[in-house]
């Protein structure tokens, strides 16, 4: 018997040994295989592809069971065109990004993912299904991206490299895992068709260009940087083309013209289908005081018909800073993206007041390099454009019948240069102040450029000739990569839940107010409201001048029957905020609740008193007071909307 066994063991080892040789042969035959794909195959859109949707979902899937986060709750869940029934398909083109008409909008005119999304409503009204288009559409950009690298370099490694530095940057987290991130993957896809469109037949340059630039504007306003940057890269580009004749002037000329007539389409369409009071002052225009060069700029915005914007401080602090003030916070804030971009550290999905203030004074360090990085790039990338010109006019004089460029990886890195800063200026509360200060999704577009840069480093590094340093600067190169896809895959996990992303935002950046006051209502759903006290008094602390911070306190006071110490931050809320009837309704329904009104009447109507007769403090106040018995305390067609609640009937 003990013989037996001792077989029997003997037996199961070599079962193991045998298990254990077997899977690793496999492991190592997948691996080869998967080797030996990158290394034998040019990465055309079609082979880039798969590779770049299985990088892509790997990093950027958010928790199936996710629920609406932050503004995925008006741009869906509250989306009357894209959930409701009495709007036909072709409104689209008559509503703003919130499904809201233009006499109720703040201007965001973005037609074309709201038919997305009410095309995918019907399969199930998730965020977690509709975020998957993001994810298929990062992945598209990524394969054309490494398929336009490949078609002007020549170079397999480098084109498989700048489509994983853009699928893998962390910093587009939030345009991908969020679901209100379609329209600036839109935007990039549309432009990135355009640049692809240049390499095709001089004759399907300007209807191909003309459609991708026409669909990129529909998508998101930000594609309006392609009409600049598309001629830019059919002149910087050009001489890559596999052909007889590149007619560079003549690519670069109709597809400028391309570019032109599809914001001409764009503005005038707007204009007809959503007409909305603009936000510039006529008085700009005519005064003889201001510069030529900022008039000519206005006199564009004008002809645009640039909306009026939100102008709340809390969002965007440079709204109240004078030119020099606001050039001098959004350098900073350009040099802190930038950072980020390279070394993602901490992504948040908030950087509001005060985390990005108006600076104290005009020169500093982050304000410097931001500069420098608006100007230098432009100047390396004209460098290099003008060394490529000359490397490729004395190759024509030595080879005749040379007809592509010998300097394709130095043009594509000139092209990089130029496009970085040129693609973020837009963004960057420079030439127009933006309802938002600062957001990761403004990288989208800029991120094209740093990554025909990377690409082109990246495979410096890991083909360098030196023997002895090819090993560490191969690691050097892997580490950054799997840091970006780390932080990516980090922050992806923020998406959980709204409770989970206003905490991550909270704790990434604990000087945005409006993180920690996120937070806290989220914590109030769970009915953790010690913990909704405790953050809420830190979003007052950051922002004292905040009415909404001081409701919110008192609202989580009120709930807690806490009469008393609510009503304090009431009045405060209702004092610095005598014109926000949600904030001031959420206030006096809850005190109408808890049978307080009578007991505050006199102070409700001095406060009432001490604001403008025709505000809405005023107003909502004499009405509770003389016909809240009628309504049941607020008329309920002045209640905010609930929270996770669909549009209002």
């Amino acid at each position: 018997m003990a013989r037996a066994a001792v077989h029997r063991r003997r037996a199961e080892r070599r079962n193991f040994r045998s298990f254990f040789l077997d899977a690793k042969l496999k492991a190592n035959s997948t691996f080869q295989r998967l080797v030996a794909y990158f290394t034998n195959e040019d990465p055309t859109f079609a082979t880039a592809l798969i590779p770049a949707l299985v990088v892509t979902a790997v990093l950027y899937v958010r928790s199936p069971l996710s629920n609406y986060i932050f503004d995925e709750q008006e741009a869906l869940l509250a989306n009357p065109y894209v959930n409701g029934k009495t709007l036909r398909w072709y409104q689209a083109f008559q509503r703003d990004f919130w499904g809201l008409p233009s006499d109720h909008s703040i201007g965001s005119y973005r037609p074309i993912p709201n038919v997305v999304w009410r095309a995918l409503w019907p399969l199930g009204q998730s965020p977690w299904v509709l975020h998957w288009v993001n994810i298929l559409v990062h992945a598209v950009v990524a394969a054309l991206l490494a398929s336009l690298t490949l078609a002007i370099t020549k170079h397999r490694r480098q084109a498989w490299l700048t489509g994983a530095v853009y699928a893998c940057f962390a910093i587009l987290t939030e345009a991908v895992t969020g679901v209100v991130g379609l329209a600036d993957v839109l935007a990039v896809l549309f432009v990135l068709l355009a640049m692809h469109a240049l390499r095709k037949s001089v004759w399907l340059v300007m209807p191909a260009v003309f459609a991708s630039v026409l669909l990129g504007l529909f998508s998101k306003e930000s594609a309006i940087v392609a009409v600049g940057l598309v001629p830019l890269t059919a002149l910087v580009t050009g001489r890559t083309l596999d052909s007889p004749k590149p007619r560079i002037l003549t690519r670069a000329a109709l597809s400028g013209i391309a570019a032109v007539l599809a914001l001409v389409l764009y503005t005038e369409g707007r204009r007809r289908w959503f007409p909305f009071e603009s936000g510039l002052d006529a008085e700009l225009l005519k005064s003889a005081r201001v510069p030529k060069v900022v008039r000519l700029f206005h006199s564009f915005l004008h002809w645009f018909h640039q909306p009026r914007l939100p102008a709340d401080p809390m969002n965007n602090p440079l709204v109240l800073a004078d030119f020099q003030h606001r050039v001098a916070g959004a350098l900073r804030v350009y040099a802190s993206g930038f950072v980020q971009l390279l070394f993602p550290n901490r992504l948040s999905g908030d950087y509001s007041f005060p985390a990005e203030p108006i600076p104290s004074r005009l020169i500093f360090g982050k304000s410097i390099f931001g500069a420098l990085l608006m100007v230098v790039p432009i100047v390396i990338g004209m460098v290099m454009w003008l060394v490529s010109a000359v490397r490729d006019f004395r190759l024509r004089r030595l080879l005749p019948q040379s007809v592509t460029s010998m300097s394709g990886n130095l043009r594509l890195c000139a092209l990089g240069c130029i496009w970085l800063p040129l693609a973020y200026f837009p963004l960057s509360n420079i030439p127009v102040i933006l309802p938002t200060v600062r957001a990761e999704r403004f990288w989208v577009l800029p991120a094209l450029g740093c990554a025909l840069v990377l690409g082109s480093a990246l495979n410096r590094l890991v083909c360098v000739e030196n023997i002895r340093l090819r090993k560490p600067m191969i690691i050097l190169a892997a580490g950054w990569l799997a840091f970006q896809a780390m932080q990516a895959r980090l922050h992806a996990c923020d998406y959980a839940d709204d409770l989970a992303f206003w905490q991550a935002a909270a704790r990434a950046v604990p000087r945005s107010a409006k993180a920690h006051l996120n937070y806290a209502v989220m914590l109030g759903t769970r009915n953790r409201m010690t913990e909704r006290l405790r953050e809420g008094a830190i979003a007052q602390q950051l922002a004292p001048e905040w009415p909404m911070a001081h409701v919110y306190q008192g609202d989580t006071l009120c709930r807690l029957k806490r009469y008393d110490e609510a009503f304090p931050h009431y009045a405060r809320g209702f004092k610095v905020g005598p014109n926000e009837p949600n904030l001031i309704a959420l206030g006096l329904q809850c005190l109408w609740d808890g049978k307080q009104i009578k007991k505050h009447e006199d102070e409700l109507l001095k406060l009432a008193a001490e604001s403008s007769d025709r505000s809405w403090l005023n107003f909502l106040v004499v009405d509770i007071i003389n016909d809240g018995e009628k309504y049941n305390g607020v008329q309920p067609k002045y209640r905010p909307r609930g929270y996770n609640e669909g549009p209002k009937k």
